[in-house]
């Protein structure tokens, strides 16, 4: 086959596939991972986890934040220690206690005198108020001091009980609730790939050539990542690292599975497999281009959000989706024509053998769906709209400490203990900052608010004052949120004060307020914006608002099964704010690649056998490896439900159930019985869409084949040789 005969497009596909560009491309990106081994490695230590990194940009709780740094660090936290003896505390017990103080303030994080033992009213139990100061290293780094408190305070009298608890205490859970979570993502990926790759190819060796690839992929990305953090163009956390990996391994795998299933579907038609990869990429390389620049556009959209965490999410899993792309459409495809046939051993896809996609399990449910597609669809999206409901279900505004665990950690447990002996808000007050002109009567006010327990005396530095509050109400309650609010509308009030009010329920409650305009904001432009990359794609206007109605039917779906599982099945107290956004742009701008496979295909069929013989070919064509990529995805997300963090549990099983709902019902079933009923006018207003009356004009092979007949283009059309 000449160069010429596969066009423009082709003669990029060439330089991968050729007999000798192809070690070119191989050398290149060995000489790209060598490169990219060791700033890969450094990524870690270029996170930056502090707390302004993760909070609302404009919101008063990070600019106490970064106001505070005149009074203390902005990354210093309080530990509460809390000891409780039910027959109350001894003599012994408070010396003990006293002696343990003077060993924390000798710890190297805590660079104040920490505050206690403080007894309770009722005699029951002290409190030790520590002053953590993480530093650079963020929140990730508080377990390490935590394991610390606990070590000294271990040499205590017999019947004496202790917990960490405070923000320090929860990071410290959260940090060992993450402990590995990158390469127990990445792994159990990996495993998911093997295992699906061996059942559907039934190769003990190909797996290994996706693998490779996607791991490439993810150590350049990470490289590239690296140095941008390294010089302050790019903000990553925590967060965003861990999403790296899976957004990296899982996405870079799902369109290894379709390059190789093009691949292997051109091996039958070709007889030099140099040739066949052209093909492959010439064909199947648009989509999977579409696919990607859809999830980069659709993660770009994050830069609009108000959250600083879900902000930096944006450019990062856009940088690891675009190097995923290069590498799984350069590296992979000279990888598979260096290998050979040979790859696919035992089942090998020889020149002119039988491709049994066409008569295959998916090809059987699309001629059952081409016997009613209007009745097929309309059923179809009345049981997913019904599914919807589910959302009603949903309480997503947010998780309180003792909900956000499986079980109950230590942090949990001393929380519990503090608020029987002491106000519920001890530990983590209210930070105002005030004018110091102002302070004493901001002080006043604050005594006045309902919900506030105790008020400190103004600390002033450089004209300003600060005076913490501590709440009667748990501090991570709805009640103590309202508390903030109240005294945030008090202190407003104040004459001259230039009052703002910060810590930790001001936190939570600044988060909540910001991932429901985050919500509101982001979710209709990554809409706007995959509706316009259709458009462009498929060159028409009815394919593409379908294609988004079946989408935001889908979600739907997914938050309402997931809904009912997390209230009635996995009993979950609620989600967190932003679960139905994370939701959304994993579902949306990852599981579109599914619907952009399937119908760039049957727009190719299309051309050549009309619309409704296209819709068929195009499921049992793609219906097996877009079957293997959903399942890929889904089980990587699906790993994120055994965390025992509630809100990363609750987004794992969501998007998975709605990959799965994707793949298996909207894709296969909804997407071909819209296909078959609305035929050409699918394409409007292209030419295809006139040109299509005509192709159509023959009947579908159910209409006068047997159940068993393949799918096969009409009499007079060209077929691809075998």
């Amino acid at each position: 086959m000449s160069e010429t005969r596969i066009g423009d497009v082709g003669r990029l596909a060439w330089f991968p596939s050729s007999k000798v560009t192809k070690w070119f491309v191989v050398g290149f990106w060995l000489l790209v991972l060598a490169a990219a081994f060791s700033p890969a490695g450094k990524l870690q230590g270029v996170l930056n986890n502090e707390a302004v990194a993760w909070l609302p940009k404009d919101a008063q709780s990070t600019q106490v934040v970064k106001q505070i740094e005149a009074f203390q660090s902005k990354n210093e936290f309080p530990a509460v220690v809390v000891y409780e003896r039910p027959a109350g505390v001894t003599q012994a017990d408070l010396q003990a206690v006293a002696a343990q103080v003077q060993r924390f303030n000798a710890l190297e994080p805590v660079k104040k005198d920490s505050v206690g033992p403080i007894p309770a009213k009722d005699g029951k139990a002290l409190q030790v108020i520590v002053p953590v100061d993480a530093g650079n290293a963020g929140w990730d780094s508080l377990g390490a001091t935590v394991d610390d408190l606990r070590a000294i305070a271990k040499d205590r009298p017999a019947g004496l009980s202790m917990q960490v608890t405070g923000p320090v205490g929860y990071a410290a859970d959260s940090s060992a609730a993450f402990s590995g979570i990158d390469g127990k993502l990445l792994y159990s990926a990996m495993a998911v790939v093997i295992v699906i790759l061996l059942l559907t190819y039934r190769s003990p060796v190909l797996w290994l050539v996706p693998v490779v690839s996607a791991g490439t992929a993810l150590f350049v990305a990470q490289a590239v990542i690296y140095f941008l953090a390294k010089d302050d163009t790019l903000t990553v956390n925590a967060q965003s690292s861990g999403i790296l990996t899976v957004i990296v391994f899982g996405a870079g795998t799902d369109y290894a599975l379709l390059l190789v299933a093009r691949y292997r579907e051109e091996l039958r038609r070709h007889e030099d497999r140099h040739e066949a990869m052209a093909f492959a990429l010439h064909r199947a390389g648009p989509a999977i281009l579409a696919s990607g620049a859809t999830v980069i556009a659709g993660m770009l959209c994050l830069l609009v959000a108000t959250m600083n965490s879900t902000k930096g999410l944006g450019p990062v899993a856009a940088i690891g989706i675009g190097v995923g792309l290069l590498v799984m459409l350069t590296l992979l495809p000279a990888l598979l024509v260096v290998c050979g046939r040979w790859i696919f051993w035992p089942v090998r896809p020889t020149y002119g053998s039988v491709d049994h996609t066409r008569d295959g399990v998916w090809a059987r449910v699309g001629r059952r769906i081409a016997r009613a597609p209007r009745r097929t669809w309309v059923v179809t999206s009345l049981l997913l709209a019904v599914a919807s409901l589910g959302v009603l279900q949903l309480n997503a505004v947010g998780l309180k400490n003792a909900d956000s665990y499986y079980g109950k950690p230590e942090s949990v447990v001393g929380e519990q203990t503090l608020a029987k002996h002491f106000p519920a808000g001890a530990g983590s007050p209210v930070m105002v900052l005030a004018n110091a002109s102002q302070a004493g009567a901001v002080k006043s006010t604050l005594e006045g608010v309902q919900g506030v327990s105790t008020v400190t005396d103004p600390v002033t530095k450089g004209g300003r004052s600060l005076i913490q509050a501590t709440l009667t109400d748990a501090p991570d309650s709805d009640a103590a949120t309202k508390t903030v609010d109240r005294v945030r509308a008090a202190i407003a009030a104040v004459p001259g004060a230039d009052a703002i009010a910060g810590g930790d329920t001001a936190t939570r409650a600044d988060t909540l307020r910001a991932a429901a305009d985050d919500n509101v904001r982001i979710i209709p432009l990554i809409l706007g914006v995959v509706l316009l990359i259709l458009v462009l794609l498929l060159r028409a206007v009815t394919a593409p608002l379908v294609l988004i109605g079946t989408v935001v039917l889908s979600y739907g779906a997914a938050m309402g099964l997931s809904s009912l599982i997390f209230r009635h099945v996995l009993g979950f107290a609620g989600a967190d704010s932003s679960l139905p956004l994370f939701v959304f742009v994993f579902l949306v701008a990852l599981g579109i690649d599914y619907n952009i496979f399937l119908m760039t295909r049957v727009h190719e069929e299309s051309k050549e056998i009309g619309t409704r013989r296209g819709a068929l070919v195009g499921l049992a064509a793609t219906g097996g490896v877009i079957t293997s990529a959903g399942l890929v995805l889904a089980g990587t997300f699906a790993v994120l439900g055994t965390l025992p963090v509630v809100t990363f549990a609750e987004i794992g099983i969501a998007v998975a159930l709605g990959v799965l709902l994707d793949t298996l019902v909207v894709r296969s079933v909804l997407v071909t019985a819209l296909n078959l009923d609305l035929r050409g006018r699918m394409w409007w207003p292209s030419n295809l869409a006139r040109r299509d009356r005509e192709l159509d004009a023959a009947p579908l092979p159910d209409e006068g084949a047997a159940e068993g007949a393949s799918v096969v283009a009409p009499e007079g059309v060209p077929q691809p040789a075998r």
